[in-house]
């Protein structure tokens, strides 16, 4: 008998994800008074219907993850801007669907770009391309920490620095509409991968947390649509973590003690080509979970290790 995860007797909180997306490219979309947002036509199974551009305020504005190097999208931002004067460019993070358009954008514009810094350096993934891979190239005019502020005319962020998708992961928070953009660190449409070396669960545990503790009034991720509950989304977030932990603990438990054969049980219900992928979402929670005293392994913790309980 194929043993499955409803097999683990670990209840997984059902989070509460909004799929409903209707995708528009090439062209800007109203979604606030001070927001507009141009779609990347690049979906896939990572950013969903493709990477969201955020212009932000009117005649001198903000942009956030300008998104990939594809020729349409990058003349579509130029044309959603035509009239208008780019002051800032903000990134979240240095995946390929996030920052490398930044830099037509910035031959164009002379707007300086901000971001926590460069991709981790030298740091590969154990041979997945999770998100597309990430973008080496890329070097912050402006590095920013967390608390800093950027002002610009009619629009001010606050930098909120949240590590674990990636290790330069830095959300920017605008004041005059409660708003943050959350990047890939809280998405409302499916959870994040968090993939080793550079991603790292506890430091996306601390994050969450910290997310968990603000009061903003709604978020909108660089994929997908805006969650307009945050605090209860992120707290059913750290659950869901939480539940993935004890269904590590019962694969281990059951003697099931290395990742791939983890990764067959706990995803038994998702696509698997999205396995990949999760394996390096388990391989994060043993990470933390050796970390904690909770499970144990010979040497450093990787996706060949046998695992145990402790």
């Amino acid at each position: 008998m194929t043993l499955r995860a409803s097999d683990l007797g670990v209840t997984l909180p059902k989070l509460p994800l909004d799929r409903n997306f209707t995708p528009v490219y090439a062209a800007p979309v109203e979604v606030s008074p001070l927001l507009r947002r141009v779609l990347a036509r690049n979906p896939n199974a990572f950013t969903f219907h493709g990477t969201g551009t955020y212009i932000v305020g009117r005649g001198k504005v903000a942009v956030i993850d300008p998104g990939p190097l594809i020729d349409e999208h990058v003349a579509a931002i130029e044309a959603a801007l035509k009239g208008e004067t780019v002051t800032n460019i903000l990134i979240t993070h240095t995946h390929n669907d996030h920052s490398p358009a930044a830099a037509p954008l910035k031959a164009a514009t002379g707007a300086p770009t901000h971001g926590f810094g460069p991709h981790g350096a030298g740091k590969l993934i154990e041979g997945v391309a999770v998100e597309e891979g990430g973008d080496m190239a890329f070097r912050p005019d402006h590095a920013v920490r967390d608390g800093d502020v950027i002002k610009g005319d009619g629009w001010t962020f606050d930098c909120v620095f949240t590590p674990g998708h990636t290790s330069n992961h830095i959300c920017f928070f605008l004041r005059e509409e409660k708003t943050l953009f959350s990047g890939d660190h809280v998405m409302g449409w499916s959870t994040t991968v968090i993939g080793p070396p550079d991603g790292d669960m506890a430091q996306y545990f601390a994050s969450l947390e910290k997310l968990r503790l603000r009061d903003d009034a709604i978020y909108y991720p660089t994929h997908g649509g805006p969650i307009r509950d945050p605090r209860h989304f992120v707290t059913e977030l750290i659950a869901h973590r939480h539940a993935r932990e004890d269904q590590i603990a019962a694969c281990l438990k059951r003697g099931i003690d290395r990742i791939p054969a983890m990764v067959d049980v706990i995803y038994s219900e998702h696509d698997k080509r999205l396995h990949p992928a999760a394996a390096m979402s388990v391989l994060a929670h043993l990470q933390h979970m050796v970390a904690a005293g909770r499970v144990a392994t010979d040497g450093s913790p990787t996706s060949r290790n046998l695992y145990r309980l402790v």
